[in-house]
């Protein structure tokens, strides 16, 4: 199975950057969306209908903002939409699709760069996040959690820790809380595999960032550890031009 995450940053723009052409080539079974920014009736079913694939959409109440996805061609057995936690299901930050004994989520996680109060929903957050996938593993081992988690874990994964070591998205409490996730049986699968390669999945629109590769490295296909004897590669995909994200690609077999 090839599963890709994307953040596209509007799902409408991406569409008319190309995103479909684009699509058609990497032909993944499952592809994962964040930030698609648009209500159900606003999404571009014939684009990707022509190419075989069936959407579930989860959309922020708030228009215009957030919002999660799944793109599939094989047939879920079952999707959840939401944790069952009000504050964060009204930002469409949650879906999950089951495929048998797998289970496939596209999350976005908070942004805390926007200033304190976002900085502490996103901390709260990420707890609520781990606790929430932590009780849904016994039910279902088989986890595969792709998104934007707007963390870069370790000073490898970021174009300059040491200015940025204050930032939003590189602060030691955010960087801790990875930590602690990893070590409860979760595995970033591109590091494991890479343990050394230094890639980027988003760069700022400011100061020509992508062009000079000044990029942080904030999505993640998370796997929990049943899942560790299927990864067969891992890739990010920083040809991918549609958003200031790139998507990340996941082989399981």
């Amino acid at each position: 199975m090839k599963i890709i995450t994307y953040n596209v940053n509007g799902l409408r723009a991406a569409v008319n950057k190309g995103l479909p052409e684009w699509l058609a080539e990497e032909n993944p079974d499952v592809l994962c969306l964040q930030e698609t920014k648009l209500q159900p009736e606003q999404y571009p079913a014939e684009a990707f209908e022509a190419l075989g694939y069936k959407a579930y959409l989860y959309s922020a109440q708030k228009k215009g903002y957030s919002g999660v996805a799944i793109l599939t061609k094989v047939e879920p057995d079952h999707i959840e939409y939401g944790m069952g936690i009000e504050e964060y299901d009204n930002e469409g930050r949650f879906i999950r699709a089951d495929f048998g004994d797998l289970s496939v989520v596209s999350v976005y996680h908070p942004s805390g760069t926007s200033g304190d109060e976002r900085q502490a929903f996103k901390m709260v957050w990420l707890e609520a996040f781990q606790k929430y996938v932590t009780e849904l593993r016994k039910s279902r081992p088989n986890l595969i959690l792709c998104g934007d988690y707007n963390i870069c874990h370790e000073p490898i994964d970021i174009h300059d820790p040491v200015r940025n070591a204050t930032n939003s998205g590189f602060l030691p409490e955010e960087r801790e809380w990875m930590t602690r996730f990893l070590s409860a049986g979760f595995i970033d699968s591109f590091r494991t595999l890479y343990p050394q390669k230094q890639e980027y999945t988003w760069w700022s629109y400011r100061f020509n960032s992508r062009a000079k590769n000044k990029g942080w490295r904030i999505d993640y296909c998370m796997v929990s550890e049943p899942v560790r004897s299927l990864l067969k590669e891992a890739v990010i995909l920083n040809n991918a031009v549609h958003s200031d994200h790139c998507p990340m690609a996941l082989e399981i077999g």
